[in-house]
């Protein structure tokens, strides 16, 4: 059970603590180079039973490294922009966007690495790392800090024309002995993980080591960011605060914990 976006705001920083605490959160995934960071950091060396990774943030957010570093991939005040399709061309045909790239993606492992806090497990803000250019520098940077779990993307219902893309993500990940998940759940509700959504989650999860994972925080008067007006975070805290989840998860049966905890031998 992972909450994604520990950093962004201390509301998030908040929910994840006592979600944690009071609830049935096990991991959480912390973006270096966003407002909260540092709150964030401090939270989890409180919480030596949380799981914390990094979430590396390549597209609406902001930059880890210095802007003059990498002012090809951000604009003026040092942030991502949105258009992942045409970012991705660049990627893919640009050596000196490539080189930027690899910089920034360095910037965040170091960036965590300067934490103290084990590194449980990588993933990306909206999946970015589906992107083949942005998988392999993954691979190569992450195996220097000790990168040894990455969340594979794929959700039960995923459409049919994807699913070959995840094949070939999951094929990478166990050719470089980087351990993932099976599957995971939160995509088709992203922003929507509220009580009734975990519980139907849990009394169908698939075969495998599954993910769930989610956005909470708690209330405030503005939204997080641009992309989640819609986002229902209170009540994705609530959910993980719930008592009828935390039996339905004692019920399934399942293992929890961390990638590093669900994942060893």
């Amino acid at each position: 059970m992972t909450a994604d976006d520990f950093g962004l705001h201390a509301r998030v920083n908040e929910a994840v603590e006592r979600a944690h605490r009071d609830g049935v959160l096990t991991a959480a995934s912390l973006m270096t180079g966003a407002p909260a960071a540092a709150d964030a950091v401090t939270r989890a060396r409180a919480l030596p039973q949380l799981r914390v990774g990094l979430h590396l943030v390549l597209a609406d957010g902001a930059a880890t490294a210095p802007r003059e570093r990498v002012a090809a991939l951000v604009d003026e005040q040092g942030r991502f922009g949105n258009n992942m399709v045409w970012d991705g061309v660049r990627f893919l045909c640009l050596p000196h966007v490539r080189k930027q790239l690899a910089r920034e993606i360095r910037a965040q492992f170091e960036a965590f690495a300067k934490t103290g806090l084990t590194l449980d497990h990588v993933n990306t803000h909206k999946h970015f790392h589906l992107h083949p250019t942005v998988l392999g520098l993954i691979l190569d940077i992450g195996r220097e800090y000790g990168m040894k779990a990455m969340r594979l993307p794929f959700e039960a219902n995923a459409p049919l024309w994807l699913r070959p893309w995840i094949a070939q993500v999951k094929a990478r990940l166990d050719r470089a002995g980087i351990a993932h998940n099976d599957y995971v759940v939160g995509i088709a509700d992203s922003g929507r993980m509220d009580e009734t959504a975990w519980l139907a989650a849990l009394t169908d999860l698939p075969h495998g080591v599954g993910e769930i994972y989610c956005h909470p925080a708690v209330a405030g008067e503005r939204a997080l960011s641009d992309g989640m007006r819609n986002y229902r975070h209170e009540a994705e805290l609530q959910a993980l605060l719930s008592a009828r989840v935390a039996m339905a998860i004692r019920l399934a049966g399942v293992r929890v914990g961390g990638f590093g905890d669900v994942l060893a031998p």
